[in-house]
């Protein structure tokens, strides 16, 4: 389990696109429910782009809780330009919560595993890819894996 902040920063660093369009997030998002099903996990996905959600699928054995999930984690994304697992890390090194820390409402903000920022090389975070319905860090892992594979096959 990945808990080291640097780390978490150069994933984020490393995992980005040169462009983005719907057809990149079908293929993300289909690429992510296909890894879910070899792990024989159900979960939700979000892809959302500068506001629009491009991709949302929800397998079978997932709930509107999920969608829930989906939410709060994004809105971590937006708000800090960071995944939501390290924004985790990083309050949990801080010795304190998130409502404590910037003063946000809980019930909208989840720093838990699961929502990845969508970042454009030399644009920056312009969206975000979210996964609901595993353990918090193997919703990290999920997302994190898929957009490695999506990008080695990009430059293929």
């Amino acid at each position: 389990m990945i808990t080291d902040l640097n780390v978490l920063l150069a994933q984020e660093k490393e995992l980005q696109f040169e462009h983005f369009s719907h057809q990149t997030a079908w293929l993300l998002g289909t690429l992510i429910k296909q890894k879910a099903e070899l792990r024989e996990a159900a979960v939700a996905i979000d892809i959302t782009l500068n506001g629009h959600c491009l991709f949302s699928y929800a397998m079978a054995g997932t709930s509107p809780d999920n969608q829930h999930w989906i939410a709060r984690k994004r809105n971590v994304v937006d708000r800090y330009q960071h995944s939501s697992w390290y924004m985790g890390q990083y309050y949990k090194a801080k010795g304190k919560t998130i409502e404590q820390a910037s003063l946000v409402d809980a019930k909208q903000f989840a720093p838990f595993g699961g929502s990845f920022p969508l970042t454009i090389k030399n644009v920056g975070v312009v969206g975000s890819v979210t996964v609901s319905g595993l353990p918090q860090y193997e919703d990290h892992v999920l997302v994190v894996e898929s957009i490695q594979t999506l990008l080695s096959q990009q430059t293929q």
